[in-house]
């Protein structure tokens, strides 16, 4: 890393909390040596109460770029100079860019999403899914879901500020797509299980399952599942949350989040270099 460092090396970062289990900086550091490029990506610890502050000192240090996380997705809209329309449309932000004191946001989960559903060979065109949460990365799941091709989203949630942001998307979603889209209460049981019985995939796009919510679940027990079920979590660390490990217990296939930080991760490092990441080659070296 320090034979790279020079005068001229360019900052980007990751700003979100928890964060230290990110394998973020090594997947975009190895792709940064790889290609040459003078930048060197780093993990901030940054919650809510922090972020308008860290994102001033961006603009006052010209700091080219960050992806953002939990729980700063939604609230960093408010200190952004502008959004690209999939940021607009989902309502959440994952990468900033700043050219010139000028940050605009951008939202790469979804693509990303649905990317590693097809390297994993999953093809959910025309079927029916069933997700729990309505933060950003559920919403541009679901919005990338139902501008590719998904016929019905069930979305669950608690009933917080986020449930109410997810009315908006469901008619958002009944809008503009041919996708029909419907909201139900995480609590209302009976309803999950109902909707993951006629979905041909289930995804936990909540934090529950990653520090400090391992070992929980946002479904109660194995009952909810069947064999044939896919059941995906976009939590990566651990690499098997319980409900993971609960869906294999059923019989179900499973997918992990590892994949989706990969192929945001790469459309990301495009919006920031303008270069392709090495995807192959990181891939094999951290997965």
């Amino acid at each position: 890393m320090t034979e790279r460092i020079s005068g001229k090396t360019q900052l980007i970062g990751l700003l979100g909390t928890p964060i230290s289990h990110s394998l973020s900086p090594k997947m975009h550091n190895e792709a940064f040596t790889r290609l040459g490029l003078d930048y060197v990506y780093l993990a901030f610890d940054v919650g809510t109460k922090q972020l308008e502050d860290v994102l001033k000192g961006y603009r006052a240090m010209g700091i080219r770029g960050c992806n953002v996380t939990m729980p700063n997705k939604v609230l960093v809209r408010d200190y952004l100079d502008a959004l690209s329309p999939a940021a607009e449309l989902a309502g959440a932000v994952n990468t900033i860019v700043n050219e010139d004191g000028i940050l605009t946001g951008h939202i790469t989960d979804g693509t990303g999403y649905m990317r590693a559903l097809t390297e994993e060979g999953i093809d959910v065109i025309g079927e029916k899914m069933t997700i729990a949460g309505a933060g950003g990365a559920a919403t541009a799941i679901c919005i990338q879901a139902a501008l590719d091709g998904v016929k019905e989203i069930s979305i669950f949630n608690r009933q917080d500020a986020f449930y109410e942001r997810a009315k908006k998307l469901v008619l958002d979603i009944n809008a503009k797509t041919d996708c029909k889209a419907q909201l139900f209460d995480l609590a209302d049981l009976e309803s999950l299980r109902g909707e993951i019985a006629s979905s041909v995939i289930f995804i936990n796009a909540t934090s529950v399952g990653m520090e400090p919510l391992v070992g929980q679940s946002v479904v109660p027990d194995t009952s909810y599942f069947r064999p044939g079920l896919i059941v995906s979590d976009v939590v990566y660390v651990p690499a098997k949350t319980q409900l993971l490990e609960m869906a294999e217990e059923a019989g179900c296939k499973t997918v992990n989040g590892l994949g989706m930080m990969l192929w945001q991760g790469a459309k990301a490092f495009e919006i920031w270099t303008g270069k392709e990441m090495p995807v192959k080659d990181i891939k094999a070296l951290i997965f």
